[in-house]
C-alpha cells in the first residue's frame, strides 16, 4: 500500500483517532529544541547539519539497504544471492536491515540472516492491512504488537534480545504518540518509518524526540510528546519526476526492465546525499519487487558492488548509523576502528504445527529455533503458550 495514499488521513479518520493519545497523558508536550541543552549522545535536534560538525569529505557515506515483511525460503534465496559475503572496503562485512513481522514468518531463516551479521528489527505482530488501526493505535495495542513482538522474535529466533533495536511500522502508518512511547518503555532505540520529501537535499540526519521535530508530517498522526532519547531514522525520499519512500512505490521511476536506467536512477538519489550533507542514504524495498523484476535487482547488485569499492562509503545496519551519530568520529577513525563484534547465535531447528489459531481459525506451521508452542502464537500471546 502506498505510503501517499494516507496524506489525507486526517479528514477521513479524525473520528478513529480518538484513542492514540488515550495512554501516558502524563507525558509533556514537545517544545522547540534547545541546541545548547540537546547534546550527544543523548540528544539530537532534528537537522540536516552534519553530527559532531564534521565537514562532508570527513563524514562517512552509509547507504542502508532494508527488506519489509516476513522472510521465507522463496526470499532467502534473493537475500543470499545479492547480501551474503560482501565486505565493505574497510574489511567489514556490509550490512543491511530486515523489518520482520511474525504471520508466515520463518525463524529459523531469521536466525540465519543473524548469522550474517544483518540486523534482524521489528515489523510488528499482526502487520494489520487496515491503515486506521494503527493510525489510531493506542498504547495498549502497540505494546502488544511491538513490545511483546521483541519477546517473540527473541524467542523463536533464538537471537538476542537486545540485537531487537529498530521498527518500522506497517505501511509506514505512524501511531502518533503510542508506538515511541512503547518503544521508549521496552528500550528500543529508533524507528523507520517516518518519510520526508522536505529535506531531502540536504538530507535530514537521524535525530531523538527530547524535543519537537522540524520533520513534516506526511502520514498522520505523528508524534508530538517529548520522548527523551527515542530516535527517528528519516526515509529521506528519492526523485525521478515525482518522490517515494519506498522504491517499489516510485511511480515515476525507470522502466522496470532497463538495467542501466535503474543503475543510472540509484546513482543519481545516491549522488545527493554523497555531493551533500551525506546524509544516509537509504534502499527501502519488498523483495518481491526485486524477484519481479530482474532488471532492478541487477542494478542494485552494481551499486552495492559500487559502494563495497569506495573508500568513504558503507553499507551497515541501520542501527550502526545510530550509533555513528550518538558518537561521530571521522571517516579515517571510522576506517581504522576495526569491525564490530559479533556472537553466533544457535539454532535448535524444529517444525510445529498444524497449531490452532485462535484469532482466524487458521491452522499454521512454524520454523522456529526453540519449543514449539501450544497455539500459533498472536497478540495477547506472543509465545504461544
Amino acid at each position: 500500500m502506498k505510503w501517499f495514499a494516507f496524506l489525507f488521513l486526517p479528514l477521513v479518520l479524525a473520528k478513529d483517532l480518538k484513542g492514540f493519545n488515550e495512554i501516558r497523558r502524563d507525558v509533556p508536550l514537545a517544545v522547540s529544541c534547545d541546541v545548547e541543552a540537546c547534546q550527544l549522545p543523548d540528544c539530537r535536534c532534528s537537522s540536516t547539519d552534519i553530527p559532531g560538525g564534521l565537514l562532508p569529505r570527513d563524514t562517512p557515506q552509509f547507504v542502508t539497504i532494508t527488506f519489509d515483511d516476513p522472510v521465507n525460503p522463496n526470499n532467502i534465496e534473493i537475500y543470499r544471492e545479492i547480501l551474503y559475503n560482501r565486505k565493505n572496503s574497510n574489511g567489514c562485512p556490509a550490512g543491511a536491515t530486515f523489518y520482520v513481522n511474525h504471520e508466515w514468518n520463518d525463524y529459523r531463516l531469521v536466525n540465519e540472516l543473524y548469522n550474517q551479521q544483518f540486523e534482524i528489527a521489528l515489523h510488528t505482530i499482526s502487520h494489520n492491512n487496515n491503515a486506521s488501526y494503527w493510525a489510531g493505535a493506542t498504547y495498549d495495542i502497540m505494546e502488544q504488537e511491538l513490545g511483546h513482538q521483541r519477546k517473540q522474535m527473541a524467542h523463536f529466533a533464538n537471537i538476542p534480545y537486545e540485537s531487537l533495536q529498530g521498527v518500522r511500522l506497517p505501511h509506514l502508518q505512524m501511531t502518533g504518540n503510542s508506538s515511541f512511547l512503547v518503544m521508549a518503555d521496552y528500550g528500543v532505540v529508533y524507528d523507520c518509518s517516518w518519510p520526508t520529501m522536505h529535506f531531502t537535499n540536504p538530507g535530514l540526519w537521524p535525530y531523538t524526540l527530547d524535543y519537537a521535530t522540524t520533520q513534516e508530517c506526511l502520514i498522520p498522526p505523528c508524534p508530538t510528546a517529548s520522548i527523551p532519547g527515542t530516535w527517528v531514522m528519516p526515509m529521506v525520499s528519492w526523485f525521478y519526476g515525482g518522490s517515494c519512500a519506498m522504491v517499489d512505490y516510485c511511480d515515476n521511476s525507470p522502466d522496470v526492465n532497463d538495467e542501466e536506467a535503474w543503475f543510472r536512477f540509484i546513482v543519481k538519489n545516491f549522488e545527493i546525499h554523497y555531493l551533500g550533507n551525506r546524509a544516509p542514504f537509504g534502499f527501502f524495498v519488498h523483495d518481491t519487487f526485486l524477484a519481479a523484476n530482474p532488471a532492478v535487482k541487477a542494478a542494485l547488485i552494481r551499486f552495492m558492488d559500487l559502494v563495497n569499492h569506495m573508500h568513504d562509503a558503507f553499507m551497515v545496519n541501520s542501527i550502526d548509523v545510530i550509533n555513528w551519530v550518538k558518537n561521530p568520529i571521522s571517516l579515517q577513525e571510522y576506517r581504522n576502528k576495526g569491525c564490530n563484534p559479533w556472537k553466533q547465535a544457535d539454532c535448535q531447528y524444529r517444525i510445529c504445527g498444524p497449531m490452532d489459531s485462535e484469532h482466524n481459525n487458521v491452522e499454521y506451521w512454524m520454523h522456529i529455533c526453540n519449543v514449539c508452542p501450544r497455539i500459533y502464537p498472536w497478540l495477547g500471546n506472543p509465545l504461544g503458550i
